[in-house]
């Protein structure tokens, strides 16, 4: 039995245990990635590690996120950053030089190495063939130290490409056509790996956009071939001797096979408020558009901007529609100021931020009370954009420019002929914003700020786990719920006391509150909890407050890892009528909580108020269970150095 492109490079990369689905391996790391939003606290775990230098082949630190400067929180996070980088032999990335997953595709990205970022969507360096899985910080500094990542061994699901794309038709719409097909929840325990004809039409930042957007399916990775279409992308970049090709064994099998016909794809729009909410943007109609924003890591690229800039040259944005556009990094923001596109984006109407995230995760450009906002973007997550009543649609940068002229939904194949884009023959290569480590040995002091508090560490599992049901929620619960994440918020990423105050406020404003006044307890959630980012500000703030257990339905995957790195339970109902029988204020009860996590993965649960038991089920492998009697990933690491 051959094997196919995923198990190719996870066989290469294998530290234990067996390539069967559902079983936990181990892999070897070869690059890591963190931005400025989960990096603070990540560095601050290496740390506390005690290891002098990173063990990888190469490991980034970019600032992307919190970019907004209206106090000193961000900029000292940045300058802690930067020194605890040139300190422990880590790249860094200076504000402005663009986001993380654009930059590292452009200039650090090699196919068939491993990448493991603490941002879940540094799968978009699949789109190079690379094995790049989004983590929680702790994970990242585990690897940054030379440990393995821990996952469990994933299905893989072909997804066989045919055919070619229509003009006006991109990228965007064939992983909205993923969505729509497969749901925010259908790639859970898999990876999406890409196959066809097809793919050979397929640019490597068309085939980025594709697999960075397969976090929105909760998979664990996506990943292209590595074929002569890379090389002539690292080619361009300089970089030609980092091409290798990759590609499946022709007899490859798989656990699973979706074709998508490029051909009878037309423009799609994700409608709110989920990105699997999809639907022909010529079925949903004309609706009125307040606000367009181009950029993100999904669709900032320099094909995107310049297919943008041809459709509004000459062109002005709608009076009633306001254009933001984010380039994806200062090699794309310079090649379209040295071309003269940005000109010709100037002069439409664009207004023009710098090279970040931005409004992706609400750093800046909320939209108005109940407006429509389109957006290339890659979550749609009802708030996130900070408006709570915002609508907000994810489309293509081709649906997006028709839009912003127009000053309504528009399918762009109304314009008449698509722009000729083809890839430039050469990139302009100008790194002097990537700032090298020191040299080994040099004394670097590490500077922290003021905000750069220390993060909670759990103790090791009590024989008795006991506390209160604090509050019970839905299906698909985000981390943006869980600890939100808006521009207001950003800036104090690295003092959890303070985010604490917000923990779970979109869902109960009171829970803060609430969970201090009952010394912490449990959540109680729906199916997919924790879905969307990386950020382990999810599971580090329930634990300053005290949440012992979230017992829900069925997990999201780096929430679930970053849960069990911490020491709280994640526990599944094995019976979901079982949800419908606890109330918010239930005292819950884990008898013999040590024995039991021991013995295997049914618990037994008792709802002390109602004298009820409910069974639950632990998906721990003996690592994990280690890991949780021992209060957490950074207690059983030092543990095990001890030993």
């Amino acid at each position: 039995m051959g094997l196919n492109l995923a198990q190719k490079i996870i066989k290469e990369h294998l530290v234990s245990g067996e390539m069967v689905p559902g079983k936990e391996i181990a892999i070897k790391i070869d690059q890591t990635l963190t931005q400025d939003s989960t990096g603070t606290m990540a560095y601050l775990q290496f740390e506390a590690m005690g290891i002098p230098r990173v063990r990888t082949k190469k490991s980034v630190a970019y600032i992307d996120h919190n970019t907004l400067q209206t106090g000193y929180e961000n900029a000292d996070d940045h300058k802690y950053i930067q020194t605890v980088a040139a300190k422990h032999g880590i790249y860094f990335s200076k504000p402005g030089n663009g986001i993380c997953h654009q930059v590292h595709l452009e200039r650090f990205g090699v196919p068939g190495m491993t990448l493991l970022g603490s941002d879940s969507h540094t799968p978009t360096g699949g789109g190079l063939g690379m094995l790049a899985i989004g983590a929680g910080g702790l994970d990242v500094a585990v690897a940054m130290g030379g440990g393995p990542y821990y996952m469990m061994m994933p299905k893989v699901c072909k997804v066989t490409l045919k055919g070619k794309l229509r003009p006006w038709v991109s990228a965007k719409d064939v992983i909205l056509e993923v969505l729509r097909i497969m749901t925010v929840k259908g790639g859970v325990g898999k990876i999406i790996e890409y196959a066809g004809e097809g793919i050979k039409t397929l640019t490597v930042p068309e085939r980025a956009t594709i697999t960075n957007m397969g976090a929105e399916l909760g998979a664990t990775t996506s990943i292209f071939p590595s074929d002569e279409v890379t090389r002539e992308f690292l080619k361009a970049q300089g970089r030609e001797s980092d091409w290798v090709e990759l590609l499946p064994d022709p007899d490859a099998e798989y656990d699973e096979e979706i074709t998508i016909d490029l051909g009878s794809l037309e423009p799609l729009a994700a409608k709110p408020h989920s990105p699997d909410n999809v639907e022909e943007v010529s079925s949903i109609g004309p609706i009125k558009v307040d606000q367009v924003c181009i950029g993100s890591c999904t669709n900032s690229s320099y094909m995107d901007l310049i297919k943008v800039a041809k459709i509004l040259k000459g062109k002005t944005v709608h009076p009633d529609a306001s254009l933001v556009i984010a380039p994806g990094s200062k090699q794309v923001l310079t090649m379209l100021a040295k071309e003269g596109a940005l000109a010709d984006l100037v002069a439409a109407g664009a207004r023009i931020l710098e090279s970040a995230c931005g409004p992706c995760i609400g750093m800046g450009q909320a939209p108005a009370t109940d407006a429509v906002s389109l957006r290339t973007f890659n979550r749609n997550f009802e708030g996130r954009s900070g408006t709570k009543s915002a609508k907000v649609y994810l489309v293509s940068p081709e649906t997006a420019a028709a839009s912003a002229i127009t000053g309504v939904l528009t399918d762009p194949r109304t314009l008449g002929e698509a722009p000729a884009v083809t890839m430039p023959e050469s990139f302009l290569i100008n790194d002097n914003m990537i700032v090298p480590p020191a040299p080994e040995g040099e004394n670097i002091e590490v500077v922290r700020g003021p905000n750069i508090k220390p993060f909670p560490v759990n103790k090791e599992l009590a024989d008795k786990v006991e506390g209160a049901v604090l509050i019970k929620v839905g299906d698909n619960i985000t981390t943006d719920h869980i600890m939100p994440s808006n521009a207001k918020l950003l800036p104090y990423r690295s003092n959890i006391p303070y985010l604490a105050e917000y923990c779970m406020t979109p869902c109960d404003p009171d829970f803060p509150k609430r969970a201090k006044e009952n010394g912490g307890g449990f959540i109680v959630g729906g199916s997919n909890y924790g879905q969307g980012s990386s950020r382990e500000h999810a599971a580090l703030v329930p634990l300053y407050l005290g949440v012992k257990g979230v017992v829900a339905k069925s997990f999201a995957r780096i929430h679930m890892a970053n849960l069990i790195n911490s020491g709280i339970l994640p526990m599944s109902f094995v019976d979901e009528a079982d949800y419908d029988r606890i109330k918010e204020g239930d005292v819950l009860v884990l008898e013999n909580a040590r024995e039991q996590v021991k013995a295997g993965d049914e618990l037994t649960l008792l709802n002390k108020t109602a004298g009820t038991e409910i069974k639950v089920r632990i998906a721990l492998s003996e690592r994990q269970k280690s890991i949780m009697l021992a209060g957490g990933l950074l207690n059983y690491t030092k543990k095990q150095g001890q030993q």
